[in-house]
């Protein structure tokens, strides 16, 4: 089932067992009983969009460096999802945006699950730039998107439901 073997409450050892409880078997503490459930992460970011072009990075760091993707990243127990798309777009745009909507939801069996806002930059948040996690920054009109060069499977649907919606809201 997976590779813990230890209890995170009191060390002792885990065991794979079906409780009356549950639908599937759960790794269950032998001693404490703590019951330990795997579960997928928050993935927060953000989709900028500014002059109907929507900014994208080359990551700068694995997995995926150097392909492109939006601004996002596991969001932290301190903080709210929203709070979480600002404080990534800030660590790897190195700007300030202000969240306008939910573009959506997007998950996967074995992956994180991705919430994505749309974007705007503040008046005084700086423009994109590198920065550690971006080796390049860019907008991108609706017909340059690289497509071939994308970092993950959710930056394709995100991109796919942007374009979706842009074509609403500007009757394309």
């Amino acid at each position: 089932m997976t590779e813990f073997h230890f209890c995170p409450v009191c060390g002792s050892t885990l065991a794979e067992r079906q409780l009356p409880t549950e639908d599937r078997p759960r790794l269950v503490c032998t001693a404490c009983g703590h019951i330990l459930y795997l579960n997928p992460k928050v993935v927060s970011g953000t989709l900028p969009v500014s002059d109907n072009r929507v900014w994208l990075l080359r990551r700068g760091i694995e997995p995926r460096l150097g392909y492109w993707s939006h601004p996002a990243g596991f969001q932290e127990l301190d903080e709210s999802t929203e709070e979480a798309a600002i404080r990534e777009t800030w660590e790897e745009l190195g700007c300030v945006v202000e969240l306008t909507r939910l573009l959506g939801v997007y998950s996967r069996a074995g992956a994180s699950v991705n919430v994505v806002f749309l974007a705007t930059f503040t008046r005084d948040g700086g423009l994109p730039r590198t920065t550690p996690e971006a080796l390049e920054v860019r907008a991108f009109a609706a017909n340059e998107l690289p497509w071939d060069e994308l970092a993950f499977p959710s930056t394709y649907s995100i991109l796919r439901d942007w374009l979706q919606t842009f074509a609403t809201e500007n009757g394309v």
